[in-house]
C-alpha cells in the first residue's frame, strides 16, 4: 500500500512542478539536475566535485561531463583543493552566480505562483504534511554512515525540524550580522571588503543611535541558531523607514526566512507610524528582489555603480505603508 501511494504521489507531483519538462518549465537552457549542482555550487562556500557527487548521488562520469560543459560556457572553474590536492574545488564564476540566482528566481516565482492557488487556510496544513513527510524518510532512510541513529550526518543542510523564530537582538548578535553578512557576500558574489565596512557603519549607527520605538532588528533562527536578520532604522526623509542588511544564511535558505523578516520590518514600520518603508539594493540579487516585489514594493530608480569591487546596478525600492 505504502509503495503504491508513494509512486502516485510521486508521478503527481513530478507533473505538478513541471519536473520532467523542467527546462521549458522555467525557460531555461539547464536540466533539473544540472540546475541542482548549480544550486548546490552557489549555496555552499567551498565545494569539492567529490562532496557533489555523494550529496546529489550522480554517477562521477556523468557529473565530470556536466562539470567540463558548464566550463566550457565558462559557468564554473576547476583546480585543485587547497586542503587536499588529489581532490578537484569547484567554484562558480560570476556569470556562473548570475545563471544561478536567475535559476532561482525563476523557481521562487514558479512555487509562489503554486501557492497562490492554494487556500490561505490550507497553506499551514500543506507545510506540515510536507515537513512530515521528510521527516519520516529521512529518519528512516539514511544510511548507517549517520552514526547508527537513523539520523542524518550533520552537513549544513536542512534540518531535522524545521522551526522558525524571530527575535530581537542578542550580546553578540550584532557583530554575527557584520561577520555573516561580509561572508555570504564575498563567497557568492565576490563582494570586498568594502562591503564589511558599510554593514558595520550601519549597524554601529544602528547600535549607537537605536530609538527602540523607531528602530528594530531582527534576528531569525532556525532550530535554534542564527539563520538570518533585517534592520528597519529612520530614514532621512521625514515619515520614512528604511530596511537594510536582510540576510538568510544560505544554509537556512528554502524556509520562507526571507519573507518572515521582510513581513515583520513592514508590520513593525506600520505600527511605528511611517508611511513609506523604502530599500536599496543590487540587481544582481534576485532572490531578495523577488522577496520584495511580492511584498509589495515598487522599483522606482536604478543607477549603475562600481561598488565592492564589482560593476552593480543599485536599485531604489518603496512601498507606502
Amino acid at each position: 500500500m505504502a509503495v503504491r501511494e508513494i509512486r502516485e504521489f510521486n508521478r503527481f507531483y513530478t507533473n505538478l512542478i513541471g519536473a520532467l519538462d523542467y527546462s521549458r518549465h522555467l525557460h531555461t537552457p539547464f536540466t533539473l539536475t544540472e540546475a541542482r549542482v548549480l544550486y548546490e555550487l552557489a549555496h555552499a562556500p567551498r565545494t569539492d566535485a567529490a562532496d557533489l557527487r555523494v550529496e546529489l548521488s550522480l554517477d562521477a562520469g556523468h557529473l565530470s561531463r556536466m562539470l567540463a560543459k558548464f566550463e566550457e560556457r565558462q559557468l564554473v572553474t576547476r583546480g585543485p583543493s587547497e586542503q587536499d590536492a588529489r581532490r578537484q574545488r569547484i567554484e562558480l564564476t560570476t556569470h556562473g552566480r548570475q545563471a544561478a540566482s536567475l535559476l532561482e528566481e525563476r523557481s521562487e516565482e514558479a512555487v509562489g505562483s503554486l501557492v497562490d492557488r492554494i487556500r490561505p487556510q490550507d497553506r499551514p496544513r500543506l507545510s506540515e504534511a510536507m515537513r512530515t513527510v521528510r521527516e519520516i524518510l529521512r529518519d528512516n532512510t539514511v544510511s548507517g554512515d549517520s552514526g547508527g541513529d537513523g539520523r542524518a550526518p550533520a552537513t549544513g543542510g536542512e534540518p531535522s525540524a524545521s522551526r522558525v523564530v524571530l527575535r530581537g537582538a542578542r550580546p553578540g548578535d550584532l557583530g554575527w550580522s557584520i561577520e555573516r553578512n561580509a561572508e555570504v557576500y564575498a563567497t557568492e558574489f565576490g563582494w570586498n571588503e568594502e562591503y564589511e565596512a558599510l554593514v558595520a557603519q550601519i549597524v554601529a549607527d544602528f547600535a549607537a543611535h537605536r530609538d527602540p520605538e523607531r528602530d528594530a532588528v531582527w534576528i531569525a533562527e532556525l532550530d535554534g541558531r542564527r539563520a538570518g536578520c533585517v534592520f528597519c532604522v529612520r530614514d532621512k526623509e521625514p515619515g520614512t523607514a528604511r530596511l537594510r542588511l536582510l540576510l538568510v544564511d544560505p544554509a537556512a535558505r528554502g524556509h520562507g526566512i526571507g519573507k518572515l523578516l521582510v513581513d515583520e520590518c513592514i508590520a513593525f514600520a506600520r505600527s511605528a507610524g511611517y508611511t513609506d518603508l523604502v530599500l536599496w539594493t543590487n540587481g544582481i540579487l534576485a532572490g531578495a528582489r523577488t522577496i520584495y516585489q511580492r511584498a509589495g514594493f515598487e522599483l522606482v530608480a536604478e543607477q549603475r555603480h562600481h561598488s565592492f569591487g564589482r560593476e552593480l546596478m543599485g536599485q531604489d525600492w518603496h512601498l507606502a505603508l
